[in-house]
């Protein structure tokens, strides 16, 4: 039984591996990291800068901007960034102010049977990044040996998600997480969860992009069922 979504996404015209801030911060080529007589002495015998000051203000103007955008970014009660920016069809961001599809809401909470019918509607309309979105709120909001099960669950759709934007290597390796992390639940599945199916589906759909790429990835090969005995519409 299909699902109609409550937040309109139109029909389809069709772990993220980011270092932590304060890494991304680190340069290991500053005087920092030389200790104090290596930085004077580098200070000492460094060239002159060449640039000059309108092309200096500029970028520092530029960087403030960006520092302000940041700043000034929507946030829940709790301090916690929302998702303000805009996106295509395929979840890639937009620039501010562009029309972008509509999003999950930040703050969702559905009850489990909900969110599995709503990310198989999502997965039906070839809209995987939607999807992840509905499976992750799940997997944040939950407690206990199933937080699991809703990550690896949302690793499959964003292992979807790379496939449909043309990154192989992304969607192997999010399919096989995927499939690993909820491969303990098969024994005793909770809410008619097609593990074993899934798991099944995920392993084959990497091995397949592994061996061949995703030159004959289709938008079919991109909706798996969910829960067993549940038709999608």
């Amino acid at each position: 039984m299909r699902t109609t979504s409550r937040w309109a996404i139109p029909s389809p015209t069709p772990e993220t591996g980011h270092p932590p801030a304060s890494e991304a911060l680190i340069d290991p080529r500053t005087d920092a990291t030389r200790g104090p007589e290596r930085a004077t002495r580098a200070r000492a015998t460094r060239a002159p800068r060449t640039r000059n000051s309108r092309t200096q203000n500029a970028q520092l103007a530029g960087v403030a901007t960006r520092i302000g955008a940041v700043r000034d970014r929507d946030r829940d009660s709790r301090g916690r960034a929302l998702n303000a920016r805009p996106r295509d069809a395929t979840g890639r961001p937009l620039r501010p102010g562009a029309d972008g599809v509509p999003r999950v809401p930040d703050d969702l909470v559905l009850d489990p049977d909900t969110t599995l019918d709503e990310a198989q509607h999502l997965l039906d309309a070839d809209r995987p990044f939607h999807a992840h979105e509905v499976l992750e709120a799940a997997w944040k909001a939950s407690t206990g040996d199933e937080r699991a099960l809703w990550q690896g669950l949302a690793q499959l759709a964003v292992g979807l998600t790379h496939a449909q934007r043309g990154n192989a290597t992304g969607a192997a390796s999010l399919l096989e997480r995927g499939a690993e992390r909820i491969t303990p639940f098969a024994a005793d599945p909770p809410y008619r969860i097609d593990v074993t199916g899934l798991v099944r589906y995920g392993t084959a759909l990497a091995a397949r992009i592994g061996a061949d790429g995703l030159d004959g990835i289709t938008g079919a090969d991109r909706r798996p069922r969910l829960r067993a005995g549940v038709e999608g519409g």
